[in-house]
């Protein structure tokens, strides 16, 4: 203890690392209150949600019960879905910067309204959103590296090392403290503006705790690489270099490579051609035969083959018909866009287990239920409700059943998740076989030097 305290003090007489405490401190402050005020804004628009969508039905149901045609309420009336952010959201923003959240859907085909979004500037989202994920996987290594680069090297420089290693009953002992003391303090910069925003945001315990250890292990991973470059006999600026190239290659070169390796190994057909896709066949089904559509609808839905024929004029129950073909058109190419976005995800999770950085973000993204999987699933719940939509709708339009004003209050209502992360395991696991690895090699390295 009393080594811990020496070592506190002598700490906090460098101005070069308590300043740069401080700026971990501040910027990870920054980072945390960037992210509850983005995930304020996504709440309040989720919040105008529910009065909008209210006053949009009674202005149709006003107008389109006065024909009674359940084609006008189909076509007309919007439904909302959104996907609220998680309790953790705040600390690893994730898809929900890029993705939609909020999308309001129709009973028409679907695959079209899904990708459906404000265009945003590419260039503006392209260095990601600034929140503590970023500062964690990006920032808090280079402090890692200035705090430590010169661990033994800047006392041998000075000339102060053997009388140090002398005066002190243990070596072990004297630098266990001096590593202790200031791994403590990045550990405590970066935790504790983080669990001052997980007060506010209302964090759940379970999340916290995890938060806490993935900072801990991606800390401990940069901690014993710089101490296993500082047992190298070399000056502080070769030291440092090496872990400035180190960090280049494991947060920057290895992850941009992992990610162009992954996007060419699955290819994806984006949103947008799949909504062209569906367009398309929309399209065409008003140059082609009534009887043509309804006989590629009937085959996939025989529950309606009973229905009263068509006839030369425009009837609801066809237009909704050729929606659903467009969206049975698209079906190929959107279950392997589904599937192609969680291989990805999955293929993301083996290069975190090799890259610490990757992994420290996908975990933090997982735990906050930001991740691409959260985004599939949310588009999942919208298939659902849309099919509810449709199992509601079809009766009124293929029975003919007059639409009353009561019925649109029976329409389905759109449940969203509870927005509930996942515990990362294996990207844990990963992060800490990686810190023995590297902490095994520089044991034997140290052996084989001494040999």
């Amino acid at each position: 203890m009393n080594g811990v305290l020496r070592e506190a003090r002598f700490l906090l007489t460098l101005r070069s690392a308590v300043l740069a405490i401080a700026c971990l401190f501040l910027l990870t402050a920054v980072a945390v209150g960037a992210g509850l005020v983005e995930v304020a804004r996504q709440e309040a628009t989720i919040a105008r949600i529910g009065p909008q969508q209210k006053a949009d039905v009674a202005a149709i149901a006003a107008w389109a019960s006065k024909g009674r045609d359940p084609g006008d309420a189909a076509y007309y009336t919007f439904h909302a879905t959104w996907d609220p952010p998680s309790d953790l959201a705040f600390a690893a923003i994730g898809t929900r910067d890029v993705s939609p959240y909020v999308l309001r859907v129709r009973a028409l085909g679907l695959e079209a309204q899904l990708y459906e979004g404000e265009i945003g500037n590419p260039e503006a989202a392209l260095p990601g959103r600034f929140d503590f994920a970023f500062v964690l996987v990006y920032l808090a290594p280079l402090f890692v590296i200035l705090l430590f680069h010169d661990l033994r090297s800047g006392e041998r420089e000075a000339g102060r090392l053997r009388a140090l290693e002398a005066s002190v009953g243990s070596t072990f002992g004297f630098w266990g403290a001096r590593v202790a003391v200031r791994a403590a303090a990045l550990f405590l910069a970066l935790s504790v503006p983080f669990l001052i925003g997980a007060a506010i945001a209302g964090t759940a315990a379970w999340k916290v705790a995890a938060v806490l250890v993935v900072v801990a292990a991606y800390l401990a991973f940069w901690i014993v690489l710089c101490l296993v470059v500082a047992r190298a006999v070399r000056g502080s600026l070769a030291n440092a270099m090496s872990l400035a190239a180190a960090w280049m290659t494991l947060t920057l070169i290895v992850p941009a490579i992992g990610h162009v390796a992954i996007n060419s190994a699955i290819p994806l057909r984006q949103g947008m051609e799949l909504g062209v896709t569906q367009r398309t066949a929309v399209h065409r089904a008003w140059d082609i035969p009534k009887s043509e559509t309804m006989d590629a609808f009937f085959r996939g839905h025989p529950e309606w083959k009973d229905t009263a024929p068509l006839t030369e004029a425009f009837h609801w129950k066809w237009y909704f018909a050729f929606h659903q073909v467009g969206d049975e058109a698209a079906g190929d190419l959107s279950h392997r866009y589904h599937d192609g976005v969680l291989e990805r995800a999955a293929w993301s999770e083996r290069l975190g287990m090799m890259a610490p950085g990757v992994g420290a973000q996908l975990a933090l993204h997982r735990l906050a239920a930001t991740d691409p999987a959260a985004q599939i699933a949310y588009q999942d719940r919208i298939r659902s409700f849309h099919g509810q939509l449709r199992g509601f709708y079809y009766p009124f339009l293929f029975r003919d059943k007059p639409f009353e004003r009561a019925d649109f209050d029976r329409a389905p209502a759109f449940q969203p998740a509870s927005g509930e992360g996942r515990w990362p395991g294996m990207l844990l696991a990963g992060m800490i076989v990686m810190t023995g690895l590297v902490g095994g090699f520089g044991l034997l390295r140290s052996r084989r030097v001494h040999a």
